[in-house]
């Protein structure tokens, strides 16, 4: 299976390269290039900034891409809308922060997503991915950006998506405290 994983050389993305080497896909890895150079010599990279620069993936096609790194709706949206042709299954890592309420144990996919103002939108925008982009650099707006990017993929890519609202994921290289 070609694999195109957005991200890659920290944390989770680091993982599931290494999983889906060792299965015997083929792996190209889309991101800024900002580290680990040397990490994963078989596997193609591709340099880009999905807010600013698509133009690696422009004309490529995959079986499936696995976003690991998506904050805000429209960088997300527009690495989808670029792949909508090209790739069969979109994987979204989202979080369980998406929903609105968390009093209910029995929660399912269908109880509320918090919302967001089209000012906190535009704010969380306005925010430059530094070194880690993480939750904090979003604050109390992480939840409701997760949740408008999983809109934004299952439009561009009706049926053809897949978020997965983790917990809190942990475990060797995480760089959060």
């Amino acid at each position: 299976m070609k694999l195109l994983i957005i991200g890659g050389t920290i944390f989770l993305g680091k993982h599931l390269i290494e999983s889906a080497l060792a299965r015997g896909h083929e792996v190209t890895m889309f991101n800024r290039g900002r580290r680990d150079e040397g990490l994963f010599p078989e596997v193609e990279r591709l340099r880009g900034d999905r807010r600013t620069d698509l133009s690696a993936l422009v004309g490529r096609s995959f079986d499936a891409v696995i976003d690991t790194c998506g904050y805000v709706p429209s960088a997300v949206r527009a690495t989808a809308r670029l792949l909508a042709d090209k790739v069969d299954h979109y994987t979204f890592i989202s979080s369980q922060s998406v929903y609105a309420y968390f009093d209910n144990p029995h929660a399912d996919e269908s109880h509320p997503v918090q919302q967001l103002t089209d000012e906190q939108v535009r704010e969380a925008e306005a925010i430059e991915p530094g070194g880690h982009t993480i939750a904090v650099s979003y604050g109390a707006m992480y939840g409701g950006l997760k949740a408008l990017c999983e809109r934004a993929v299952e439009e561009e890519m009706p049926g053809r998506a897949l978020s997965i609202r983790a917990g809190l994921i942990v475990g060797p290289d995480d760089y959060s405290d």
